[in-house]
C-alpha cells in the first residue's frame, strides 16, 4: 500500500510522471498512479534491476513491495528516510494517521503479504500452478503473474534465496483472497 501512497505524492509533485513498481502486488498501485494521472511501468524485483530501469525511464519514483523506495532526484537509488518524511508530511496536511491513508486500501484490495516456501523444484512448482490455473491474463515479468477478475497471484523464485515467493490479492474480497492463498499453498508445498 505505501507504493501507491508515495506514488500520489510523488505525482502531486510532478504530473504524468512514470512510476516504477514491481509485479508481486499491482492492482491498489496501479489504480492509484492512473487516478493522479501518472505512468505506472511494471519492472522486475531486485535493486539493481529498478535501479536500472529508473534511470531508462526516466521514472518519477519506484517501489517494491518489500519496502525498498528510489527516487529519480536521489540519483535513482533506495532510500528509507525519504518515504518516511513524505508520509509524514501527508500525515501533517492532511490530519490523518497512517492507518487511515491506507485503510480504505487495505479493503479495496486485501492482499496474502509475501509467503515463502522451500521447494525442491522451483521451476516445476510453477509450471503446475500454471496447469492448475488456465484462463485469466498472464505475464511472466518476473516469476509467473496470473490476473482473473477478481483476484490475481504473483509466484516468483527469489533472487536472493532459495525460495519461492508467492502473493495473493482480491478486489475486496478476504474470503476469496484466503479461499485462493489456500489453495496456491497446497499445490507449492504439496
Amino acid at each position: 500500500y505505501m507504493v501507491g501512497l508515495l506514488a500520489q505524492e510523488m505525482l502531486s509533485r510532478e504530473k504524468g510522471g512514470k512510476i516504477l513498481h514491481d509485479p508481486r502486488l499491482t492492482w491498489n498501485t496501479v489504480e492509484l498512479v492512473k487516478a493522479a494521472g501518472g505512468i505506472p511501468v511494471q519492472t522486475r524485483t531486485g535493486h539493481a534491476l529498478i535501479k536500472e530501469r529508473m534511470w531508462q525511464e526516466q521514472a518519477v519514483y519506484g517501489g517494491e513491495m518489500s519496502a525498498h523506495h528510489y527516487f529519480r532526484d536521489f540519483g535513482c537509488c533506495d532510500s528509507g528516510m525519504i518515504p518516511w518524511l513524505l508520509v509524514y508530511a501527508m500525515m501533517s496536511r492532511t490530519g490523518a494517521p497512517l492507518s487511515e491513508l491506507i485503510g480504505s486500501r487495505m479493503e479495496a484490495y486485501p492482499i496474502s503479504g509475501e509467503i515463502n516456501s522451500v521447494v525442491d523444484d522451483a521451476d516445476a512448482v510453477i509450471a503446475a500452478v500454471e496447469r492448475a490455473f488456465p484462463g485469466g491474463s498472464r505475464e511472466t515479468v518476473d516469476g509467473l503473474s496470473v490476473a482473473f477478475e477478481n483476484f490475481r497471484f504473483n509466484i516468483r523464485k527469489s533472487n536472493t534465496e532459495p525460495l519461492l515467493r508467492l502473493n495473493v490479492e482480491t478486489r475486496g474480497d478476504q474470503s476469496l483472497l484466503e479461499q485462493k492463498t489456500a489453495e496456491l499453498l497446497a499445490l507449492i508445498r504439496g
